[in-house]
């Protein structure tokens, strides 16, 4: 079964504002909730959809990621890993959204993920023909290797928080509800730490720039994305790594258009080889050439298919075709002799000679008089 738009399940256009999913999305939940309808379980799907479509479309990265290749964006490792779909999560945490409270909840030794880097990346179009390996250097947090990521000074360790009991959240009775709250001495992490390791300041990393190795794949496109897991920032406390996702942009060829696999190049050819034929030599994008024959009588924006010299299709064993278009050029800054042979030309010229010229301006004849018998019988 066909999984639902994310739009559609939120209830928003695609051109909603973070503020407008944020108040739908809390509507929503509220209303859905399985606390709130105990035993239902379309209304748990129900819940369960309406997390995961939030939990991509709040995140400014995935959101872009989705909008351009929908689902499969996170499918086959793309990254849909972290949706909150968690049916275990009390009715209270709704509340805690919609009053304005931290909704971070007891985290196990303090441990966080880090959060995903984006880079971007500008390649030729040959560079895409052919594939690369690039370098990058990526300024990032990573683990500090004094406390290996603990967050705590050499000798020491975190301790349960004794605010919260490790929970990460205290509780307060107010009327019919019991609501929770982010406890303020650990931060929702559920450990405090009494000596924090002095390299890092007690959050477990530090900022270095790493140096990867990105392997561009042969007939990657413009807006292709890259991602390599677990290359993104350090979590906190020795949390785990994000992704680093690595977007590629198209620098433009000064020969070349790309559409999709085919490529097109313009070839201004003289009068004479239009209508006498020859040929004319191309490159092609591996950095080789081609011969192009021009027959007898060629016209202005013929083209002419070059079979399998296009781009390499990414992941297949095929590859699109070459279109080669000829533009005749009028001829410029004639001598009197060439104008002379010109006229002469013209004046020998019949029908055969300009068949569309002549097809042309014999319609125009008879729709003048037409017109003509018209008038004159009104």
């Amino acid at each position: 079964m066909a999984k639902r738009d994310y739009y559609e399940i939120l209830g928003v256009q695609r051109t909603a504002t973070d503020a407008e999913m944020k108040a739908s999305y809390r509507k929503l939940a509220m209303k859905w909730h399985p606390d709130r309808n105990p035993g239902d379980k379309d209304c748990e799907h129900q819940f369960k959809e309406i997390n995961e479509a939030y939990d991509v479309l709040k995140d400014e990265q995935k959101r872009a990621a989705y909008d351009r290749f929908g689902h499969a964006a996170f499918e086959q490792g793309g990254g849909g890993h972290g949706f909150n779909t968690d049916f275990g999560a009390t009715f209270s945490d709704i509340f805690e959204g919609i009053f304005g409270m931290s909704g971070a909840r007891g985290r196990s030794g303090g441990r966080e993920r880090g959060s995903d880097l984006r880079y971007n990346m500008e390649i030729t179009l040959e560079e895409a023909f052919s594939g690369k390996t690039a370098q990058v250097r990526i300024p990032t947090s990573v683990t500090c290797e004094a406390c290996s990521g603990s967050g705590a000074k050499s000798g020491s360790k975190p301790k349960t928080c004794p605010t919260c009991g490790g929970a990460g959240k205290v509780r307060h009775t107010q009327g019919f509800f019991t609501l929770e709250r982010t406890c303020v001495a650990c931060q929702g992490r559920g450990q405090v730490i009494d000596n924090p390791c002095p390299n890092c300041s007690g959050s477990g990393r530090v900022t270095r720039e790493r140096t990867l190795s990105v392997n561009v794949p042969a007939g990657v496109e413009d807006g292709t994305r890259i991602r390599l897991a677990g290359e993104g920032e350090a979590g906190l406390r020795g949390g785990p790594q994000g992704d680093l996702y690595i977007f590629l942009s198209l620098s433009p060829h000064p020969f070349f258009q790309r559409d999709g696999a085919d490529l097109h190049c313009r070839v201004p050819i003289s009068m004479v080889t239009a209508a006498l034929g020859g040929g004319f030599d191309v490159p092609t994008i591996d950095g080789g050439k081609t011969r192009v024959k021009v027959p007898e009588g060629t016209q202005s924006g013929r083209r002419f298919r070059l079979a399998s010299k296009g781009m390499p299709v990414l992941r297949a064993r095929e590859s699109g075709d070459m279109y080669v278009q000829v533009l005749v050029e009028t001829p410029q800054k004639l001598t009197k002799r060439q104008k002379e042979l010109l006229q002469e030309f013209e004046q020998q010229s019949s029908h055969e000679t300009q068949p569309e010229a002549e097809g042309f301006f014999s319609k125009v004849k008879d729709f003048l008089e037409g017109l003509g018998n018209r008038q004159g019988s009104a």
